[in-house]
C-alpha cells in the first residue's frame, strides 16, 4: 500500500504509523536491488538538499551525500562554521531562508527543538540526522538491517546493551514499540531512561504487539534475543564523563559471554558506528561472524533514500 509522504519531516519515529515505517522499508528494498543491479534514476533532477552538521559524521553525511547525488540532485553542505545558525541569525530565520532555496533540509546536531524549529518555519520536509534525544534515519536502517537477516520483524526480539537513555536506545525502543518487536534495555539503573518514557514505550509496544522489558542485571533478558545492539559508552558532547561511564558500563560489555547468553545460533550483533573497539564492544565480536555492522551501515543511504523519495517527490 503506498501512501501520500509528501511534504513530511522526519524528526522522529514517533511521528510515523507502523505502516508508513513499513512503507519507508518497503522503497529502502527496492533502491537498495536498484542499486545493486546498477540500474540509474534521476529521481531528483533539479534538485536541492541543505545538510547543517553541528556535530562530525561519516555515515549520516555519506548516506546523505551519495543517495541525494545518485538520484541527480544536488546536496549543499553546511557546517556550523557557514552558516549563522543561532548565532548572528536565529533558527527560525535561517530556516524561512533555506525553505526558499532548498527543496530539504538535513540536521545533525545537538538540541531536538532546532531540529523542530527547522521544520515549523522551513516550509519544506526535514530530516533529522541525529539530536541528543533521536536518531531514526540510523534506527530505519537498523530495522531494515534485521529483516534483511531473519525476513520479518514483527516478534522479533533485540537487546540493547549499554547506555540505557542515549539517543539510540530512545529511539530503537520507539522503532521496536512501532514494528512489533521485543525489545530490551540492558543498562545500569543510573542509566536508565525517565519512567515517563519507559511507561510511553511499554503502552506504545502493547499497541502494536511487542513488548518492552528493562533491566539493570548484566546480560539479563537476552535469551532469545535475535540481535544485540551496543553504543559507544560516551556520545558526542559526554567526553568528559568517559571514566565515569568506563566504571558503570565495564560489566555490560558486548563480548562472546553476552552474545551467548542469548541462547541462539544466529543472533547478530549491531552498532551505529562509530565503535571504540575493546570499550562497549570487542574486537572478536565487531569482526566476527554475528556481526551485520557494515551491512546496516550501508543501508543507512537506502533507508535515508527512501525518506527523501517518499517525501520530497
Amino acid at each position: 500500500m503506498a501512501f501520500n509522504l509528501k511534504g513530511r519531516s522526519l524528526l522522529t519515529l514517533k511521528d510515523y504509523t507502523p505502516q508508513e515505517i513499513r512503507y519507508l522499508l518497503d522503497i529502502a528494498k527496492q533502491v537498495k536491488a536498484e542499486r545493486k543491479a546498477g540500474i540509474v534514476h534521476q529521481r531528483f533532477l533539479g534538485k536541492t538538499i541543505a545538510l547543517i552538521f553541528e556535530k562530525r559524521s561519516t555515515r549520516t553525511r555519506c548516506a546523505f551525500e551519495t543517495a541525494f547525488g545518485e538520484e541527480g540532485g544536488h546536496p549543499v553542505f553546511l557546517s556550523t562554521d557557514d552558516i549563522q545558525l543561532g548565532a548572528k541569525e536565529s533558527i527560525e530565520d535561517t530556516a524561512r531562508v533555506l525553505g526558499r532555496m532548498f527543496d530539504a533540509i538535513e540536521f545533525r546536531g545537538f538540541n531536538q527543538k532546532t531540529v523542530e524549529v527547522l521544520a515549523k518555519y522551513s516550509g519544506v520536509p526535514v530530516y533529522n540526522g541525529l539530536t541528543d534525544e533521536y536518531h531514526p534515519t540510523q534506527v530505519l536502517a537498523d530495522l531494515m538491517t534485521i529483516e534483511e537477516e531473519f525476513g520479518y520483524l514483527k516478534g522479533t526480539k533485540l537487546a540493547f546493551v549499554g547506555d540505557g537513555r542515549n539517543n539510540m536506545a530512545n529511539t530503537l525502543a520507539v522503532g521496536c514499540a512501532k514494528m512489533g518487536m521485543d525489545y530490551v534495555i540492558n543498562s545500569p539503573k543510573e542509566l536508565w531512561p525517565s519512567e515517563e518514557y519507559i511507561k510511553e514505550i511499554k503502552d506504545m509496544a502493547k499497541e502494536n504487539g511487542g513488548s518492552f522489558t528493562i533491566t539493570d542485571v548484566p546480560g539479563e533478558g537476552l535469551e532469545g534475543a535475535h540481535a544485540v545492539y551496543t553504543d559507544v559508552w560516551a556520545s558526542m558532547g559526554e567526553e568528559s564523563k568517559q571514566k565515569e561511564r568506563e566504571m558503570l558500563l565495564r560489566p555490560f560489555q558486548v563480548n562472546d559471554e553476552m552474545m551467548k547468553k542469548t541462547k541462539r545460533s544466529d543472533t547478530i550483533f549491531l552498532h551505529c558506528l562509530p565503535a571504540v573497539k575493546g570499550q562497549e564492544v570487542t574486537y572478536e565480536v565487531i569482526e566476527g561472524k554475528q556481526s551485520r555492522v557494515w551491512d546496516e551501515a550501508e543501508n543507512r543511504k537506502h533507508t535515508i533514500k527512501a525518506v527523501m523519495i517518499a517525501t520530497i517527490l
